[in-house]
């Protein structure tokens, strides 16, 4: 089916009351067999409207990474706000060139089948723009069809936007080795000295805010002090790395935030659109800030299948475990019935999963428990379907990328 999030915007929010929101998602897919993945589309039609407010006005590039099924990713393009793909791996940029004209790539690649492929094909060479934070990474696209045998290759410089103190250190992910003015134009100088490549956008991700909650408990002060700190530098340093790359080369587009940092982002006058997928769905790890509260969309259920004990129930699967540091943080959630915990000593089993509470006395074989996942993409790659629901009925199905044959990694 073809998924239309501009229909029914503005309609009720019965994730407000979790007995009425789990028990109509339990009543959708009750004829459904086995572990199922749902996605509520007024809980997706909210967050998605949610975040085009948030944005103001500044378009909104939506992170693949984070979705991984098509309809959803088509279906959030249709509306007001948003533009273009950040894709991942550059197969599955190809993939989504076909039918896409916007694709970025999120990351550097060397895969050399992949940039073959990119070569060979002059439309998908006006669609796709590479990512670089290193001349090298130039010399392997080289090395697999030289300058003058391809079209031109749109590339754009993947900048370190993490926040670098004295006292503290790098506070941030590590991603490019460019992080200083001078060091972001020296590579886009090199680009655009290169025969071959054309240099078009610039990306900065800061994950110390945008991927970072600022109401997660009793850290949260010094998260809130590190994030003012860290916009601030943001904000004068990206302005300065523009101002010289824009005597560079003409940039199409400068990049920038993440769903956890719209409103900031958005702010920054050097910022021509923003990126955001994880948003969409609304793993749990995106419940604890302050500027926004997005709707559980995306959820899966597992069943009961044994009762070791009166108070705990267990079920069938459960080890979904999100990218990053493997802490509680990363594993996915029970959401329903409410009070249930995952034991210490066994956390999210990859075959099954122990859950603990008062609520699991009243859980029967073949009953079904309801977890939220914590990022985003993760759920996708476990199922090969979400099935649709709206209120408490089961509307159609959207294939992820499993679904369709593809896992690019």
């Amino acid at each position: 089916m073809t998924i239309d999030l501009l229909a029914g915007a503005g309609a009720a929010t019965p994730w407000a009351d979790p007995d009425e929101y789990w028990s109509g998602m339990t009543d959708a897919v009750a004829g459904v067999s086995g572990p199922v993945a749902a996605l509520n589309l007024a809980a997706l039609r909210y967050n998605a409207l949610d975040m085009v407010v948030r944005s103001a006005g500044v378009p909104i590039r939506v992170a693949s990474k984070s979705v991984r099924v098509r309809e959803v990713i088509d279906a959030t393009l249709a509306l007001p706000g948003y533009h273009g793909i950040l894709a991942f791996t550059l197969p599955e940029a190809l993939w989504l060139a076909q039918t896409h004209d916007d694709v970025v790539l999120g990351y550097p690649s060397v895969d050399r089948a992949a940039i073959a492929a990119l070569v060979a094909d002059e439309a998908a060479t006006t669609r796709v723009t590479l990512m670089v934070d290193d001349i090298a990474q130039l010399d392997v696209v080289d090395a697999v069809v030289a300058p003058a045998a391809r079209p031109v290759i749109r590339i754009a410089i993947d900048a370190d936007a993490s926040w670098r103190t004295r006292g503290l250190g790098h506070i941030g992910v590590r991603r490019s080795p460019v992080h200083e003015p001078g060091e972001v134009a020296n590579l886009a100088r090199a680009i655009a000295a290169r025969p071959g490549f054309r240099l078009v956008g610039l990306m900065m991700y800061e994950a110390q805010i945008a991927g970072q909650g600022d109401a997660t408990g009793s850290g949260d002060g010094l998260i809130r002090w590190m994030q003012r700190r860290s916009g601030q530098e943001l904000l004068d340093r990206r302005a300065a790395i523009v101002g010289a790359l824009r005597d560079i080369a003409p940039l199409e587009f400068v990049n920038g935030g993440g769903t956890g940092s719209l409103e900031l982002t958005a702010s920054d006058l050097a910022v021509t659109e923003l990126t955001a997928g994880s948003g969409l769905l609304a793993g749990h790890l995106f419940d604890g800030y302050r500027a926004f509260d997005p709707a559980p969309a995306a959820a899966f259920a597992l069943e009961v299948v044994r009762k070791p004990m009166p108070d705990i129930a267990t079920v069938l699967g459960g080890g979904w475990i999100a990218s990053g540091p493997p802490v509680a943080s990363r594993q996915p959630r029970p959401v329903w019935p409410e009070g249930l915990a995952t034991l210490a000593r066994e956390g999210a089993g990859e075959v099954q999963t122990p859950l603990q509470g008062e609520s699991a006395r009243s859980l029967a074989i073949g009953d079904r428990v309801w977890f939220r996942h914590s990022k985003s993409g993760e759920l996708a790659e476990r199922v090969d379907r979400y099935h649709l629901v709206d209120a408490d009925r089961l509307i159609g199905e959207a294939p992820t990328y499993r679904g369709e044959g593809k896992s690019f990694l």
